[in-house]
């Protein structure tokens, strides 16, 4: 299920990546949800590309990505179930690893894999690194993903039974699949593969990459935090929170010296670390804001 709003310039390419794995359509359903996007006739672009392979369903008018995912997810026929945002790409061989994963794990709720993160380009901006060295189910994987977000849509594959007990997405419109991951953590072992299959494409025109510009994602993050508590385990609920408050600010000074340096604008960066500050305070945090500073007096 591909979910789209307004990605015209890179839904192209998702929809050859899910086309060259070549899957026959009796396998799997390939449906295009589109959220009245304006940028372009995707349901033209989709006929074009997928020849009638592809399906096509059009919101009536722009409901926002919660209500657009849950869309997908009941117009989706499968047993297992892929969300591939219409800016991101898998690789060759990700359904293949997902299925081998899924049924030689029938008790996991859902499999994932190690994915890169490119730019509006295609270019690598990191590789994620892996979670463990070897196929299998993760081991204390609740309070690993209670912790911080570790996994992205493209890369993750659920079980329909596990939407169909737990339901979909809520909350927030940034971390709201962080919650979800951790729901299933809860309820399901999760299987995983350090296999590189899938690419999470970071951009500013996404919903991350126009939050980040307010401060926005950091308080939805916030949010997200409050939710994760109800399903960790009470000895464990006050920790996890403040290391993930902890993670969180240090990575929203990196964002703000990212910021920075591709817009050059000091209030968008400072709007970050105002957000940081809230989340948590410490000496080391102090002083990679005081090297940010610097950094806005040497470059104005």
């Amino acid at each position: 299920m591909i979910p789209v709003y307004n990605c015209s310039q890179f839904l192209p390419e998702t929809l050859q990546s899910v086309l060259a794995q070549q899957i026959p359509e009796h396998q799997m359903q390939i449906e295009v949800v589109d959220d009245a996007s304006t940028d372009t006739d995707v349901e033209a672009l989709v006929l074009s590309i997928g020849k009638g392979r592809i399906k096509y369903f059009r919101q009536e008018k722009n409901v926002g990505s919660l209500l657009n995912f849950e869309t997908c997810l009941n117009r989706s026929t499968g047993d297992l179930v892929h969300l591939l945002h219409g800016d991101d790409l898998i690789r060759e061989g990700y359904y293949s690893k997902m299925e081998d994963l899924l049924t030689k794990y029938p008790d996991a709720g859902a499999a994932f894999c190690r994915y890169s993160c490119i730019n509006e380009a295609g270019r690598k901006v990191y590789h994620k690194t892996p979670e463990m060295r070897r196929d299998g189910i993760l081991k204390n994987w609740l309070l690993t993903i209670g912790e911080r977000q570790h996994i992205q849509y493209v890369a993750m594959t659920v079980r329909r039974k596990v939407y169909e007990k737990l339901g979909g997405f809520f909350g927030v419109e940034y971390g709201e699949d962080w919650e979800m991951w951790v729901r299933i953590a809860r309820h399901f072992p999760v299987a995983y593969t350090p296999d590189m299959l899938a690419d999470y494409r970071k951009h500013e025109a996404s919903i991350s990459g126009s939050k980040f510009l307010t401060g926005e994602h950091l308080q939805d993050l916030l949010q997200a935090m409050m939710l994760i508590q109800e399903h960790l385990p009470d000895e464990k609920k006050q920790h996890i929170l403040q290391k993930s408050k902890r993670y969180y600010a240090g990575y929203s000074i990196k964002i703000a010296k990212e910021l920075w340096r591709k817009l050059h604008n000091r209030q968008v960066a400072e709007v970050q670390i105002a957000h940081a500050l809230e989340l948590h305070k410490s000496p080391l945090l102090y002083w990679m804001i005081i090297k940010l500073q610097f950094q806005f007096l040497l470059n104005r």
